[in-house]
C-alpha cells in the first residue's frame, strides 16, 4: 500500500462484559488508547470546519468501506487538513456510548444498535447518514448434527449477543418456524446461546454449540472448521438485500461541522466505488486492515468465501431498517419505537447527485 496513507491516531477496545443486554438497556463500557501515530496529511492541505474527526468501526469484513477508507487514504483525501482519529469496537452498544459521549463523531455499525441509540435518547443523539454494506451473514450448522432447516430444532444456535441485528434475526426466522423461544433467556424449542463472535468458532469446534446465526468473516471462519452453509440470511429478504453496516453521526457533530460529515459521506461514496472496481485490492487492503488491528490476517479459504458474500453499497436500505425493528419487536426485545428522523439523508444525496449517481430513499423515516 501507498506509505502516504493515514495511520489510525486512537484504537479503542470494547469491554465486553458478561451480562445480557436488551436493545433497551445501557451500553457497555469502553477503553481506549492513545496508539501515538499521526495521520499522513498532505503539506498545505486546508482544514475543514473541524481540527479532526474521530470515526468509529469494527474491525468485520462488514465495515470494510471504513476499513478500506481509511487504508488507502480515501477518506483523508477529502478531509484535506482535517485529520482523522479512529477508534475500533468489538460491540455496538459500545459504539454507541462513544458516540453519545463525544468520543467518536461518526461510525460504521450494524441496523439494531442504531435503532437502540436512537430510541434510547428520544431521537436526540444520533442520525444515520449513509449505508455501507448489505449481507454477510449465515447459518452455518455441524452437518453431522444438522442436515436440513427442520432439524435446526432442539439444537444450540449462537448468536453474537442478545439483541444484537443477528440474534434479532435468527429468533424471527425460528419463531417463522413456529418455534418458541423465551427471547432473553434463549430457551425453548431452540437454544439460543449468545457467544462473542471470537469465541464461537472454539465454541463450534469443542460442540458445545450445533451451529450460528453470525456475520462475516465469523460465518467463514466455522465453515473452514467443517460446517456447511444451511441458510444465507440475504435470501430471506426482497431483492436478496438487507442492511448491515449503516453511518452515524452525532447530531451534534453534523450540526456544528456539515462539511466534515459531508466529506467523511464523500470518502465512503468513493471507496466503495473504488472497492466496485477493485474488489481483489480491495479485499487485501481490508486483510491489512485488519492484521494491523488484530495482528493476524484472515486465510484465504475465510476471506475469499466472506468477502463474495457482502455487498458495498450507499444505500442504508432504509425498508429494510424498519423491517428489522418490526422483528425486534415481535422478539419482545423492543417496545414499538418511532423511527421518524433516524434518517437524513441530505448530505449524501448531495454528495451523489455530484458524483452523478442515483439518490437514495428513507423509507418516509428521515428527517423531513
Amino acid at each position: 500500500m501507498s506509505a502516504a496513507r493515514p495511520l489510525t491516531t486512537l484504537r479503542t477496545v470494547a469491554v465486553i462484559t458478561a451480562l445480557p443486554v436488551l436493545l433497551t438497556a445501557c451500553g457497555y463500557g469502553s477503553e481506549s488508547t492513545d496508539d501515538g501515530k499521526k495521520n499522513a496529511v498532505a503539506a498545505g492541505a486546508e482544514k475543514l470546519s473541524a481540527d479532526e474527526v474521530k470515526i468509529g468501526y469494527f474491525p468485520n469484513l462488514t465495515h470494510a468501506t471504513a476499513l478500506v477508507g481509511v487504508q488507502e487514504g480515501l477518506f483523508q483525501k477529502e478531509l484535506g487538513g482535517t485529520t482523522i482519529k479512529t477508534s475500533t469496537f468489538n460491540a455496538g452498544p459500545s459504539e454507541i456510548e462513544a458516540l453519545n459521549a463525544g468520543s467518536i463523531d461518526i461510525g460504521w455499525i450494524g441496523p439494531s444498535p442504531a435503532i437502540n441509540g436512537y430510541t434510547k435518547s428520544k431521537g436526540k443523539n444520533l442520525r444515520i447518514v449513509g449505508g455501507s454494506a448489505s449481507g454477510g451473514v449465515k447459518l452455518v450448522v455441524n452437518p453431522k448434527k444438522i442436515k436440513s432447516l427442520k432439524d435446526v430444532e432442539g439444537k444450540r444456535i449462537a448468536t453474537p449477543q442478545l439483541g444484537n441485528t443477528q440474534d434479532v434475526a435468527f429468533l424471527n426466522w425460528a419463531a417463522e418456524q413456529g418455534w418458541k423461544v423465551d427471547a432473553q433467556s434463549g430457551k425453548g424449542d431452540v437454544s439460543v446461546v449468545r457467544t462473542d463472535n471470537k469465541v464461537t468458532p472454539d465454541a463450534f469446534k469443542s460442540g458445545s454449540v450445533d451451529g450460528a446465526w453470525v456475520p462475516e468473516p465469523t460465518a467463514s471462519k466455522l465453515v473452514a472448521e467443517g460446517g456447511k452453509v444451511l441458510l444465507d440470511e440475504a435470501s430471506l429478504w426482497p431483492g436478496k438485500q438487507f442492511v448491515i453496516t449503516n453511518i452515524i453521526v452525532s447530531q451534534k457533530f453534523l450540526k456544528e461541522h456539515p462539511d466534515v460529515v459531508e466529506a467523511v459521506l464523500r470518502g465512503s461514496v468513493k471507496t466503495n466505488e473504488w472497492i466496485d472496481a477493485n474488489p481483489d485490492k480491495a479485499k487485501a487492503s481490508a486483510n491489512e486492515a485488519l492484521a494491523d488491528l488484530s495482528g493476524k490476517a484472515l486465510p484465504a479459504d475465510v476471506i475469499d468465501p466472506a468477502w463474495k458474500s457482502i455487498t458495498f453499497l450507499d444505500d442504508p436500505l432504509a425498508s429494510t431498517l424498519g423491517t428489522e425493528a418490526k422483528h425486534a419487536v415481535t422478539a419482545g426485545l423492543l417496545d414499538q419505537p418511532d423511527l421518524k428522523g433516524i434518517y437524513d439523508l441530505k448530505p449524501l444525496n448531495k454528495v451523489l447527485k455530484a458524483e452523478g449517481k442515483d439518490t437514495v430513499d428513507a423509507a418516509g423515516l428521515g428527517t423531513e
